[in-house]
């Protein structure tokens, strides 16, 4: 797989299992590029839904993702704290074109004193009913959303104190 470029700007499209197009981040900058490990940041860029309506984030963001973990971290960085919105999703893959994952459905809401919600469930049922998701990819998309959970019980990666902190500070020296 080829690995996005430190510096360079992709986009990032999200999928459903169906293969239908969810969602396009434009604009996002690659801070860390690897086949395994790509760091993005991103502020007040233009989001589009695959019904077309646009709008723009509000805040800057660190986006996570990791080639063999079925979830996706977004940290965002508001002027009370950082709160954390995960996707549970497939793992990402890199194209010329765009990082690409497919989304579940299921998030975790993960708030600065690292209290979380799980969200969207009833969502998650409905499109595994509606799509068909075999067995196994219940199974997988389960035991990924209790690993991120311990992630963030135990401030592993993105939810370690100084990761956003960090990536920010690295994504300022691009601005």
């Amino acid at each position: 797989m080829v690995a996005p470029r430190a510096g360079s700007k992709i986009q990032i499209k999200s999928y459903k299992h169906n293969g239908q197009l969810h969602r396009v981040w434009q604009n996002s900058l690659v801070l860390r590029g690897t086949e395994s490990v790509v760091v993005l940041a991103n502020d007040k860029t233009q989001v589009t839904e695959s019904d077309g309506r646009t709008w723009i984030t509000r805040e800057p963001a660190i986006c996570y993702f990791h080639a063999k973990h079925w979830f996706n971290i977004i940290g965002m960085i508001r002027n009370d704290g950082i709160y954390y919105y995960c996707n549970i999703s497939s793992p990402f893959v890199f194209d010329e074109e765009a990082l690409k994952y497919i989304d579940y459905d299921l998030d975790l809401k993960v708030y600065p004193d690292m209290t979380y919600d799980v969200l969207d469930v009833d969502e998650y049922d409905e499109h595994k009913e509606q799509m068909n998701y075999p067995v196994v990819l219940d199974r997988i998309l389960h035991n990924n959303i209790n690993y991120l959970i311990r992630w963030v019980r135990q401030r592993k990666g993105p939810f370690s104190p100084e990761f956003i902190d960090n990536w920010y500070e690295r994504y300022l020296t691009y601005r």
